[in-house]
């Protein structure tokens, strides 16, 4: 996992000071296929099984979880910004680390997989979770590629945060 960590871009200052964003497309544009694996391998055979659908937070969850969910035969279900789904969705606005969104999905039902790229204050995992809820499908897994490690142990209704690679 250290040889993929080093892989990744660290960006000073964007999208504005005080942040460091965590570029992953070296990552993808050159082990995208182990990155995958990697992420794969968060679950085991059983909890495969159980996923009905990965569902993937725009954007670059978006990149992660349709991979994931063609390796493993399941449907994909996108979390988008306010706006980029046509009616009808269903919303919940969160707090970003730096700033206020909204996320938007269609409503569905069955069991799935939510994947994220960066775990950094838990708010978007956090309300992406709670709006599948909303939207009508049971969140049995939570994976990130990558935990900044600024929460603790974290959680969503009993629910740990799986991640390949660890800041």
């Amino acid at each position: 996992m250290t040889d993929l960590k080093r892989l990744i871009r660290d960006v000073p200052d964007f999208p504005q000071p005080g942040i460091i964003f965590r570029d992953i497309a070296p990552l993808l544009r050159s082990h995208f296929a182990a990155t995958i694996e990697a992420m794969s391998s968060l679950l085991n055979a059983a909890e495969w099984a159980r996923i009905e659908a990965v569902a993937g937070i725009e954007s670059r969850g978006f990149m992660l979880g349709a991979a994931l969910a063609l390796r493993h035969g399941k449907g994909f279900v996108p979390i988008r910004k306010k706006g980029k789904l046509p009616p009808p969705v269903v919303s919940i606005p969160y707090q970003l680390e730096y700033g206020e969104g909204v996320l938007e999905m269609q409503e569905g039902s069955g069991r799935v997989l939510l994947i994220d790229d960066v775990l950094a204050t838990g708010g978007t995992l956090r309300a992406a979770a709670d709006l599948c809820g909303i939207a009508g499908y049971r969140v049995d897994c939570l994976a990130v590629l990558i935990d900044l490690n600024l929460v603790t142990d974290f959680h969503w209704q009993g629910l740990p945060a799986r991640t390949v690679l660890r800041y």
